[in-house]
């Protein structure tokens, strides 16, 4: 049995990075009119204590059939990781970001895991594995 669809919103998004301990200004981008001239649904921008940042972007509106969620719904976001103002992957260990500094198409469920993962990025690791030549 598929889980029901989980929508998400610029509030229930800062509300996840507010409890993992970030610092987080969140935007919502269309309005509830199609005609809005965004091309995004809602951002959220999260900066770490660990100095890692992520970017959440919903960019547009999916549309649901009835028995999946009720019209339109914001069930895909796509993050992006900066470390120091600049993309960046995380080092090699970590089941995100891996060789890439974007994750695409992720729903609630694995948005909780993202964050929870880099807000316990040590960023040390960066160090260490750009000397051993692994980053």
């Amino acid at each position: 049995m598929d889980t029901p669809v989980q929508a998400m919103t610029a509030d229930s998004v800062r509300e996840l990075l507010e409890a993992a301990g970030a610092e987080v200004m969140a935007r919502s981008g269309r309005s509830e009119h199609y005609s809005a001239p965004r091309e995004f649904s809602f951002e959220a921008k999260a900066i770490f204590p660990n100095g890692l940042a992520l970017h959440i972007v919903a960019r547009q509106f999916n549309y649901r059939d009835p028995w999946e969620a009720s019209g339109r719904v914001n069930d895909l976001v796509d993050v992006q990781l900066f470390k120091n103002g600049q993309l960046t992957p995380l080092p090699k260990g970590f089941p995100f970001f891996q060789g890439t500094d974007e994750e695409t198409g992720i729903d609630e469920p694995t948005l909780r895991q993202l964050i929870s993962c880099v807000q316990t990025v040590n960023p040390k690791l960066y160090e260490l594995q750009r000397i051993t030549g692994d980053l």
